[in-house]
């Protein structure tokens, strides 16, 4: 009798998802699909998955809230997804957060216990873990600041828990290429409520006056080059509002390529090159870029 073999896996039920859409889980709106869309709901699942596509010669993407993130037209072999984990334990000023927890969410659960450190973080989407792994932050302060701890599968199947000396937070970088992150300990401090509810809405009308938060996008586009703006060099070399596509360099803020309906990952990569040119070119200044190409 011959056996089948059962399709790649099977065994974990509806935790794999089949050619899901990228552009459902992405804040761009883009992308195509996963070949395998992985939601582990523990660190022994998410092993066992990982054993099994390194068996098929997979190499998965580790997916936080998908706000850093374009992924190409063409879509991915295989991407893991965080949302089950979301673990929220108070203990003390210390807060255990799971690597799927939104971000946002995150923050307004913690101001409202009067806990202090994440509420100038305020309007950077995304999740818990991914924030983490890519030192999310801006002008008033990195997650990074706030870390105690990180628990992490590593590359070798190992539960690891890191020090924030050794996860090596720098800007918009971590040392956990090749690391799942699955949660992370914060060291915050006792705070009013209502004065880190103002601090937070504060920040976020900021936000909203001058960056397109209401367009799908990636957030910032590149890193700042050193002892600059990357929004200032490419409104210098008259990008601002360069279009291509559905792809468009905002009005609003330089550093933002939105979709403006109808794009495709290809026109914002397209946009990202003529942007990369012509800053070299009449600035001589490289831009890197900040988000992810999958």
């Amino acid at each position: 009798m011959t056996m089948v073999a059962s399709p790649p896996f099977t065994r974990f039920g509806t935790s794999c998802l089949r050619d899901e859409p990228m552009a459902r889980h992405t804040t761009y709106k883009l992308g195509g699909p996963a070949r395998f869309f992985l939601q582990p709901g523990s660190a022994d699942e998410l092993a066992g998955m990982l054993a099994e596509a390194r068996s098929l010669g997979l190499a998965p993407r580790f997916l936080g809230g998908g706000a850093n993130v374009l992924v190409r037209d063409e879509g991915v072999d295989a991407v893991v997804a965080f949302r089950r984990f979301q673990r929220f334990e108070v203990e003390g000023e210390a807060v255990l957060a799971g690597a799927g927890l939104n971000l946002m969410a995150l923050i307004q659960r913690t101001r409202e216990r009067g806990l202090a450190g994440l509420e100038t973080l305020v309007g950077i989407p995304g999740s818990l873990g991914g924030s983490v792994f890519g030192n999310a932050g801006g002008k008033y302060g990195e997650l990074g600041d706030v870390v105690e701890a990180v628990t992490v599968l590593d590359a070798g199947g190992r539960v690891r828990t890191l020090t924030r000396a050794e996860a090596g937070f720098q800007y918009r970088r971590s040392r956990l290429d090749g690391m799942a992150v699955l949660e992370a300990r914060l060291a915050l401090a006792r705070g009013e409520p209502a004065r880190l509810k103002e601090i937070s809405q504060r920040i976020h009308e900021e936000k909203a006056k001058s960056q397109p938060l209401s367009l799908p996008s990636a957030g910032c586009v590149f890193k700042n080059p050193p002892g600059d703006k990357a929004g200032r060099v490419i409104e210098a070399a008259g990008l601002k509002g360069r279009r291509l596509g559905g792809a468009l360099v905002s009005p609003v803020h330089a550093n933002f390529i939105t979709n403006q309906g109808g794009a495709r990952a290809r026109d914002v990569l397209e946009l990202v090159e003529v942007v990369q040119a012509e800053v070299k070119r009449r600035l001589g200044v490289e831009l890197e870029l900040e988000i992810k190409v999958w």
